[in-house]
């Protein structure tokens, strides 16, 4: 504003309206940030578009306030006039009209602010003590005998509780544990009835229950000492309080919630006609089976009766049996014998004529004997002649009979034999191998000369 209000000694500047509204907009937007602003509604209209337009006061001044669809739908219950409620708002201004309004982000019925929240708290702290485990989370009996009530004796919730029971299960008893259901100390005494419930462990499930109302009429059903009694209860609880979509601290401590007290008596007990209708069921089935397995052991008894005989008629037909084996005994040794002495006769013939002629080879075995012995000693001194010229060669060629004659062999330091002086040199080492034993040598001269001859 001071860009467009220059000092006095400058002529005034002039503006639009636009401009005026959207800078006094942007002043109020930026001067007041999110606040809760309480006050009664009235002129209320709920646009086509999904917009709420109402105003809120209170007995010195009222103010027009919108909450557009996208925070109507998510609100969760109907705004009426003449409610007293709490709105977040951003305080603004609408330009188009130059109106001082509140858009409302978020509201909530006056006082029930401050209730919900403490409910969250507590609801934060027992889920954090496991009060709220499902793992904890007991089953009901599925055939109750007894079942006990906890509620008010002047609760609609009560009758309507006793009618459903007595229409679904008449048979089952019931035990009430009467208590106030709102007002002040009544959370201590309804724990206290459900404390009693335990300890006598009269009944097989405990409902626990009340009509619907408002948070303020539902709130002893909001306190921790109510919701431990539930935990440490020794039979299985069913909370039952208010309407479907009321929800309390009870509902989450408790075995099973059911959506109304109505709902909890049937959760608590089958009914009767239901099951007498099974139980015709399961009669007529097991009547079924027990026809079947009757008929089925009766043919089994049939047919084990064409199998039973007489033991002389066993006996007999064994006897016919065994003189059978017998017969076919016989018959096959009889068979067994002639084919084996048919098979003999034939081999004995084949044997006849394959046996070699021996006395015919004895005599020429003598014929061939002398023979044989006149080319033995022919070959025998043939190969004695051969054998002796071979030695005289062979004594010819051995070396030691070289040496007997007085030569010797000499070998240097490498065992290689010396054939040439020319190979050594003085001091040179050698070795001389004669006839018997052999001599170590120094070489002392060397002749090179041509050796003997």
């Amino acid at each position: 504003m001071s860009k467009l209000l220059p000092a006095s000694t400058s002529p005034a500047p002039v503006i639009s309206v636009s401009v005026l509204n959207r800078l006094a907009r942007e002043r109020l937007e930026s001067a007041f940030p999110l606040c809760w602003v309480s006050g009664e509604i009235s002129n209320l209209t709920f646009a086509s578009s999904g917009h709420v337009y109402f105003s809120l006061k209170d007995a010195a001044a009222q103010v027009r306030c919108v909450m557009f669809r996208s925070r109507a739908q998510t609100l969760g219950w109907r705004l009426e006039n003449g409610q007293h409620i709490e709105a977040r708002v951003l305080v603004t201004l609408y330009e188009a009209r130059g109106d001082f309004q509140l858009n409302v982000e978020a509201a909530r019925r006056a006082g029930i602010g401050n209730l919900y929240e403490q409910f969250l708290r507590l609801k934060e702290k027992l889920e954090l003590d496991g009060l709220f485990d499902s793992a904890a989370k007991r089953t009901l009996p599925a055939f109750p005998r007894c079942i006990g009530i906890v509620t008010s004796l002047q609760a609609a919730a009560l009758r309507d509780v006793l009618t459903t029971l007595r229409r679904r299960a008449p048979q089952v008893s019931i035990i009430l544990y009467p208590t106030p259901v709102q007002g002040d100390g009544a959370a201590a005494q309804i724990a206290g009835a459900i404390r009693t419930a335990s300890a006598r462990s009269e009944c097989d499930v405990l409902i626990v229950c009340r009509g619907g109302g408002s948070i303020e009429d539902l709130w002893s059903f909001n306190d921790e000492a109510v919701a431990r009694a539930i935990h440490g209860c020794a039979i299985p609880v069913i909370s039952g309080v208010g309407h479907e979509t009321d929800f309390t601290i009870a509902d989450f401590a408790a075995d099973q919630r059911a959506p109304t007290p109505t709902a909890a008596a049937e959760l608590a007990a089958p009914e009767q006609a239901a099951l007498l209708a099974r139980i015709a069921d399961l009669r007529l089935g097991l009547q079924r089976q027990i026809g079947q397995l009757l008929n089925q052991r009766n043919q089994q008894l049939d047919w084990l009766a064409r199998r039973l005989q007489h033991p002389a008629q066993q006996l007999a037909q064994q006897r016919d049996k065994l003189l059978n084996l017998q017969r076919r005994l016989d018959a096959s040794l009889s068979q067994t014998s002639t084919r084996g002495r048919s098979a003999l006769a034939s081999l004995t013939r084949r044997l006849l004529l394959a046996r070699p002629d021996t006395m015919r080879h004895a005599r020429r075995l003598d014929a061939l004997a002398p023979k044989l012995r006149s080319e033995w000693q022919k070959t025998l001194q043939e190969k004695s002649a051969a054998l002796a010229r071979l030695s005289a060669s062979l004594t010819h060629l051995n070396p030691n009979a070289v040496l007997a004659r007085g030569y010797s062999i000499v070998t240097d330091s490498q065992g290689r034999i010396v054939r040439n002086s020319n190979t050594l040199e003085p001091n040179s080492r050698i070795a001389v191998n004669l006839h018997r034993g052999s001599l170590d040598a120094t070489v002392t001269s060397i002749n090179k000369e041509s050796g003997i001859g």
